[in-house]
């Protein structure tokens, strides 16, 4: 599986403040955590310039917000729309970016209660720190060749 990734615009934000509640009410209820409307369009908007629309075979399937250092791809959202879920493409996503990484960490943080979390310690993340409702976890495996930029 190849994605591509399209930065959001102001425009997307509606499409963008639905998913995230679609994909993330549930598992951030279930951690104690229940967000006002405002609090959805404050999170959304934190660094709103790092989110990205992500495609597949030319259908929007989600949201990917990153951020890149000379050391580290930062994943600070990674959200697939209902209708697309359980498909590999959450993980398909992340192993993109691992290949892509190069000698880079990738990082991430993870609701303690969220089913993703399996998933990321499948591809090779390892906790490395928590707080009360997420863990930190980082990725320092170089994915090995399916996508080359």
């Amino acid at each position: 599986m190849v994605f591509k990734f399209q930065k959001a615009t102001l425009s997307d934000r509606s499409y963008l403040l639905e998913l995230r509640k679609s994909t993330m009410v549930k598992h951030l209820e279930n951690s104690g955590q229940y967000l006002s409307e405002r609090e959805h369009d404050i999170r959304l908007d934190d660094e709103y310039d790092c989110s990205h629309l992500a495609y597949f075979e030319g259908a929007l399937i989600g949201t990917l917000k990153y951020k890149s250092t000379d050391t580290n791809i930062e994943i600070m959202q990674l959200q697939i729309a209902p209708e697309h879920q359980n498909k590999g493409f959450g993980k398909g996503i992340i192993e993109q970016i691992q290949d892509r990484a190069g000698t880079k960490s990738v990082s991430l943080t993870v609701l303690k209660d969220n089913p993703a979390l399996k998933l990321y310690l499948r591809l090779g993340f390892k906790i490395v720190g928590e707080d009360f409702y997420e863990y930190h976890m980082v990725s320092k495996t170089k994915y090995q060749g399916k996508y080359k930029s």
